[in-house]
């Protein structure tokens, strides 16, 4: 029997309107949608967001992945998982596997997909891209990331500001992701490197209780909420 196809789905960042057209015909069309969520819970935003575009009857998987940095505890949770989905895909049924933003940017997609192929180099694996949360909250805030021969990098704040500082003399712009555990940490760089004022904070880009602060001297150092990131625009 012919294996089915595993379709990597990005849903963008939030509005349900952002998902492209491709992603809304396949997941009108897959036997099953897996969706990842944290072993301490079962939400998905990535569930709620495609909810409006899929037939009615159609059942959403959940894949619990521990929130830890220990590779032996995630390692068995992506094999785990990987055999759930295989075991679909197996049965000649395609599947799809939800997640938020771009399949192919800080997804944890990436990582079933390489299990996957790991394990079962002959199954098929198809990716349909999405709308990033930085895109999306750049244009929200009026905020060009880069014109002309200007260039951005796009980094993580999980471990705090060392990367901004490693970087910033080499780019013109930065796209600062996860940032909502470290934040006061990276506002304390970014006050250190006269950038707080050319800096937007932008979060629940497309959620309710969206908020995008364009001069951080005027917001308190409170942490925001997890779906934050920052662009930081280097001073001419």
């Amino acid at each position: 029997m012919k294996h089915g196809t595993l379709y990597g789905i990005g849903v963008g960042p939030g509005d349900p309107e952002l998902i492209t057209l491709k992603a809304m015909n396949i997941l009108r069309r897959v036997a099953v949608v897996f969706a990842a969520v944290s072993t301490k819970n079962s939400h998905s935003l990535a569930e709620k967001i495609v909810s409006p575009h899929l037939k009615e009857g159609m059942p959403v998987k959940h894949l619990g992945f521990p929130m830890t940095r220990e590779k032996e505890i995630l390692s068995e949770a992506w094999q785990g998982n990987a055999r759930k989905v295989v075991e679909v895909l197996k049965k000649g049924e395609d599947a799809a596997f939800i997640t938020l933003g771009d399949p192919m940017i800080y997804s944890t997609f990436g990582y079933l997909m390489n299990t996957i192929k790991e394990s079962n180099p002959n199954i098929t694996i198809e990716i349909i891209p999405g709308i990033t949360s930085y895109q999306a909250g750049a244009s929200a805030a009026g905020q060009t990331l880069a014109e002309a021969e200007e260039s951005y990098t796009v980094i993580s704040g999980a471990l705090g500001s060392q990367k901004l500082k490693d970087i910033i003399d080499h780019t013109d712009s930065v796209v600062m992701l996860k940032v909502y555990r470290n934040y006061k940490g990276i506002l304390e760089t970014l006050n250190e490197l006269e950038l707080t004022d050319s800096s937007v904070l932008i979060s629940r880009c497309g959620l309710d209780g969206e908020e995008i602060v364009g001069n951080l001297k005027g917001r308190p150092d409170t942490t925001p909420p997890y779906l934050s990131f920052l662009i930081i625009k280097k001073k001419d």
